[in-house]
């Protein structure tokens, strides 16, 4: 009896599916091996998950309740709706604003962190690799740029950039914070691009670009990977010291945003508004802790001497 065969383009399809899935499970079971650092990336992808899906399930409350005004935490109205985290100073619901809230800041510090990390990698390989008077020149701007308080300079320039929407703010966040990082690469570039397997490359006159981005990078994708996880952290920072500073007119929801209503509103003072207050804060804070403790387990993935028994 003849037997059915598969088509070649499924069996590719499905081999492709089967690798990933393989791949992905080896990941998550070398993540694992620590647990604080894995803990750290559940928690991280938990707060993504929750700020792009939970919004579809629990609706934002936008209607201004005059009696209900800075109401506490765990406070149940007449009408029986419970608010866990109390109301703003318009008598709305914080939790459905935390819940909103998430996504923007997000957003903004992944888009800020892929411009700043793909400028540093880019031109501090690049600088080093090339050397003489690129590298002076590469490295003259970068020692201007890193003289100039990254604070001031985004204050400076949110006063001429009508920050209107976040993906003017995460690039103006991404062109800002690419110095440091710069310098860490071209230091890590100098080591390498003396290696044999570097001396082989040029040898068979492969390009530069060829030799930059397939021989010296992929060597250094934990140091890249760890510094675009800080480049995350860094970029929530500046955003909301943005915000808090009253430079970013947006008219949406956002966990600095909230913090920024309930200081300018004067919930601060206020007994009954501390779930407003502590709100914001405490989700920006369990968010950048668990971005810095995932650091723990992608060294695991990226260091093989500390997974020598997997």
């Amino acid at each position: 009896m003849a037997q059915a065969t598969m088509p070649i383009g499924q069996m590719q399809r499905k081999n492709v599916l089967q690798n990933f899935v393989d791949d992905l499970a080896g990941m998550l079971r070398i993540m694992s091996r620590n647990r604080v650092g894995f803990a750290g990336f559940l928690i991280v992808a938990f707060f993504i998950l929750f700020s792009l899906i939970a919004p579809f399930f629990i609706p934002l409350d936008e209607v201004t309740k005059p009696g209900q005004v800075y109401k506490p935490a765990l406070w149940t109205s007449p009408t029986g709706q419970f608010y866990p985290l109390g109301t703003d100073f318009q008598g709305r619901d914080v939790w459905s604003q935390i819940v909103h809230g998430g996504r923007e800041p997000i957003l903004v510090a992944f888009g800020g962190a892929i411009i700043s990390v793909f400028i540093s990698v880019t031109l501090g390989a690049f600088s080093a690799y090339m050397g003489g008077m690129i590298d002076e020149t590469i490295m003259t701007i970068t020692d201007m740029a890193l003289a100039i308080p990254q604070l001031v300079l985004l204050i400076v320039l949110a006063g001429f950039v009508q920050l209107n929407n976040s993906a003017l703010l995460a690039v103006l966040i991404g062109v800002i914070s690419w110095p440091y990082l710069l310098r860490a690469i071209r230091s890590q570039v100098l080591s390498l691009k003396q290696r044999d397997y570097v001396e082989a490359a040029r040898a068979l006159d492969l390009s530069r670009w060829h030799i930059i981005y397939n021989e010296i990078l992929p060597n250094m994708m934990a140091f890249i990977v760890i510094s675009f996880t800080f480049a995350i952290t860094q970029a929530i920072i500046s955003q909301s010291n943005l915000i808090l500073l009253g430079l970013v007119p947006f008219s949406g929801v956002s966990w600095p945003i909230i913090l920024f209503q309930a200081q300018s509103k004067g919930a601060i003072f206020l007994d009954s508004a501390r779930g407003y207050i502590y709100g914001p804060i405490i989700v920006i804070v369990i968010f950048q802790t668990a971005m810095i403790t995932m650091i723990r387990s992608l060294e695991e993935i990226f260091n093989p001497r500390l997974r020598s028994d997997v």
